[in-house]
């Protein structure tokens, strides 16, 4: 398989902390993050040769954290800079119809617009089919409360090797 070099960042957050305060859960994933993972910046954009999009799910779109991100991303876009290169989408919501797909469709929009090269996961493995069978990119439904299970785990891993090896491709 394909080795690559990964650069995990996070989104700025936007929401007031009494919002966050409101969420157990969020307000743990903030404490646990924010001095662990590294804000994104558009340099990051720049030295990827390929993206993996997440977002949780708020009413079936992205969140306003990453959509304030990518407004940033004008002057990049207008360089040419996202041109050809591979990128893939994945999200959680609280259940499993609470509007993963067309979050990843709303991310997907960005990426037409920019000339990127979607990398759907699609139907191309059966592990695919054990975590929902969603063609678009990983999902989860978080409502219960913990983490992801093995199979979408499995699913999301299958993703990002697929997006590997289509980058690979693309660049010879």
């Amino acid at each position: 398989g394909q080795g690559a070099e990964v650069r995990l960042r996070r989104v700025p957050e936007l929401a007031p902390d009494s919002a966050i305060d409101a969420n157990p859960e969020w307000r743990t994933h903030v404490d646990a993050t924010k001095n662990q993972v590294a804000e994104a910046t558009l340099d990051d954009l720049e030295w990827a040769t390929a993206y993996a999009f997440g977002s949780p799910t708020r009413y079936g779109n992205v969140t306003a954290q990453l959509k304030q991100f990518i407004d940033q991303t004008g002057g990049l876009w207008q360089a040419g800079a996202f041109h050809n290169k591979p990128v893939t989408s994945f999200t959680s919501a609280l259940n499993r119809h609470g509007g993963q797909e067309s979050t990843i469709l709303s991310m997907n929009n960005v990426f037409y617009h920019w000339g990127c090269v979607i990398v759907p996961p699609g139907y191309t493995d059966p592990l695919l089919f054990e975590a929902g069978g969603n063609p678009y990119g990983t999902g989860w439904p978080s409502g219960g409360g913990e983490g992801p299970d093995e199979a979408t785990l499995a699913a999301a891993r299958y993703q990002g090797r697929h997006l590997a090896d289509i980058a690979a491709r693309l660049q010879g």
